[in-house]
């Protein structure tokens, strides 16, 4: 059974004050759509830990510092709903633009440290705008729990410190990454690779679980972490944002693997920027 789709806050609070009257737990898992396997395995685990779902659909205009990437960025809602049909997810919430943004809106959250570098450096304000929807949405539903793929690890982390330092009553879950069979991390943007692009895309996955094996092996930070970056651009590649080494919570620069530790690194590959990020 489709789940039904709300556009409203007012229709939405209504529904969730129905549960709440009911002593039901709410999850909430935010999306802009274009939805693939790694957002129906989030759907799949509000519902196994929650008694009802939301699903928000909402392309967000404020985390886009690229006009171009908004526009071009894809809107498959018909699609998405047949897709968490198969959830049974209980409602999409895909609100308008000016039922989250209403004019007079004045206001922005941003969340400082943590979402400085790496992202936040190659993407300016891009932060703030994900910390701002996703205030919003927390208020909007009313959630308990909210549920963020580990393929945006950054986003996790700012989002976490949202909720800590503003004492949001929410519990933040993050999932693990899903990838296809040849170790590409599932993104919407992964529809916009050609064919070749596609069979060239994994190489930054492989290239990372190298430097990753070589990181533990004991070898030098600087020396593992070039040698990933040549290793992708010799895949074809036309550019490495950069392939870091971070503490896993703060993000902060490591010279040796002494600590909890991700390797995040982000590349463009047939004109579509790539991220992804794993545990050392």
């Amino acid at each position: 059974m489709t789940p039904v789709i709300l556009r409203s806050l007012a229709d939405l609070r209504t529904v969730v004050r129905s549960w709440r009257a009911g002593g039901q737990t709410i999850g909430v898992v935010p999306t802009m759509g274009a939805l693939h396997a790694g957002h129906l395995s989030l759907a799949r685990a509000a519902k196994s830990g929650c008694d009802r779902v939301i699903v928000t659909i909402f392309v967000n205009p404020k985390q886009f510092n690229n006009p171009g990437d908004l526009a071009k960025y894809p809107r498959t809602e018909a699609a998405d709903a047949a897709l968490l049909a198969t959830v049974a997810v209980d409602v999409i919430f895909a609100p308008p633009p000016d039922e989250v943004y209403p004019p007079g809106f004045a206001s922005t959250v941003s969340v400082s440290g943590v979402s400085a570098p790496l992202e936040g450096a190659h993407r300016p304000g891009h932060f703030d705008g994900v910390a701002t929807v996703v205030a919003k949405l927390f208020g909007m539903t009313e959630a308990d729990r909210a549920y963020f793929g580990e393929k945006d690890w950054q986003q996790l982390q700012v989002v976490r410190r949202l909720v800590r330092d503003l004492n949001i009553p929410i519990e933040i879950m993050g999932c693990e990454t899903v990838r296809e069979a040849d170790g590409l991390a599932m993104s919407s943007r992964n529809v916009r690779l050609s064919s070749v692009a596609r069979a060239q895309a994994p190489a930054l996955h492989a290239a990372m679980q190298c430097a990753a094996e070589a990181l533990r092996g004991g070898v030098p930070v600087a020396a593992a972490l070039q040698g990933a970056v040549v290793e992708v651009l010799a895949a074809g590649f036309s550019a490495v944002d950069y392939i870091e080494l971070r503490s896993a919570a703060l993000l902060e620069p490591l010279e040796r693997l002494d600590q909890p530790a991700r390797l995040l690194a982000a590349a463009e590959l047939d004109g579509v920027r790539l991220i992804d990020n794993i545990g050392v």
